[in-house]
């Protein structure tokens, strides 16, 4: 799954720790998401989704079509 984490992140300045202690979650979780390497839960996609007041579907992107 592709997703704008990174860039969402970097546009406010955040890094991977300080995003890490608003989704409440470890930072090498933060960066297994952003480089695609992990995927995150459902309560964990909205809670981003919350934080960055953005739907879903614009922070992450099913790349199984493209």
């Amino acid at each position: 799954m592709k997703n704008r984490l990174k860039i969402l992140r970097a546009e406010r300045d955040w890094s991977q720790a300080e995003l890490a202690g608003r989704l409440d979650v470890s930072r090498q979780a933060v960066n297994a998401i952003e480089t695609g390497k992990h995927d995150p839960s459902l309560p964990l996609a909205f809670r981003m989704s919350r934080l960055f007041d953005l739907p879903i579907e614009a922070i992450f992107e099913d790349d199984a079509n493209g």
